[in-house]
């Protein structure tokens, strides 16, 4: 049985949406933050001991893009990826990998610079705050191309990507209002009853931050 095994508000909430997506059959196992870094019994499972972390029979298996890819090729029967001769391959990869590559780096290296409390005119921190909003605008632009990041289909690139815009801003607060087309995928996101479930399920009671 395909375990996933969910650290409250993180990442790994990328995983129980993508199964809730694929409509596979998992067993969701929830960890608390003790108080806000990964409890021991969670950091046991994997030498990194950061989520997402999955179990699958003597499988154990961490990082988001691969158990996202894992899942896919095993249970998913290929879905929620872009074949490589269908137009959007190359859109679809790019996403995908942009999410961990490039817009979370960004963000956290926003974040890390803010705890250390430097002047506010420090290059770290403005060329932190440049690198931040370039990925936003660029992403901006193309959800005002194409409804879906890879294109005109939902995909796994959206799934890696939506994490970063939403729940992770718990943890670094910013400000979505100069991004129209951002928002508007957030609403078309938190209209996708797979979604709902799986945030329900592995965070429930939790705000969703679509706005």
């Amino acid at each position: 049985m395909l375990t996933v095994h969910h650290l409250g508000k993180s990442q790994s909430e990328r995983i129980v949406w993508l199964c809730e997506e694929l409509g596979i059959p998992y067993e969701l196992k929830r960890y608390d933050r003790a108080p806000v870094m990964a409890p021991a019994e969670y950091k046991a499972l994997h030498p990194i001991g950061s989520a997402p972390v999955i179990t699958d029979g003597d499988l154990v298996l961490a990082e988001s893009g691969a158990v996202v890819e894992y899942i896919i090729a095993i249970y998913g029967d290929g879905r929620l990826a872009l074949a490589k001769d269908h137009p959007d391959f190359a859109a679809y990869l790019y996403w995908f990998h942009f999410a961990n590559g490039t817009l979370q780096p960004a963000l956290m290296r926003v974040l890390i610079s803010g705890r250390l409390n430097p002047p506010a005119d420090h290059p770290a921190v403005l060329t932190g705050r440049q690198r931040m909003a370039l990925c936003l605008g660029m992403m901006d632009s193309r959800l005002g191309e194409a409804s879906w990041l890879a294109g005109q289909d939902f995909t796994a690139a959206d799934i890696m990507n939506v994490f970063c815009l939403t729940t992770m801003r718990r943890y670094l607060p910013y400000d979505l209002s100069p991004y129209p087309n951002i928002r508007a995928y957030l609403a078309r996101i938190g209209a996708r009853p797979a979604y709902r479930r799986a945030m329900d399920k592995g965070d429930p009671g939790m705000e969703l931050l679509l706005a």
